[in-house]
């Protein structure tokens, strides 16, 4: 197997700062903070979702 380029990442609300989804990211092609619209069940709405730490 190759090199993994890809890590996992938390992801936090940016409204209510709950961390809701974990998701992977290539840290090649992708600089800087990793930013998606999800649905936040805390919120009830769709809100952006930011990346916040690096899981093992």
């Amino acid at each position: 197997m190759a090199k993994g380029s890809r890590e996992v990442v938390a992801m936090k609300c940016r409204d209510c700062k709950a961390q809701n989804y974990i998701t992977t990211r290539n840290k090649v092609n992708i600089e800087g903070k990793l930013v998606v619209k999800k649905y936040c069940r805390n919120c009830r709405k769709i809100t952006e979702h930011k990346e916040t730490i690096k899981l093992k």
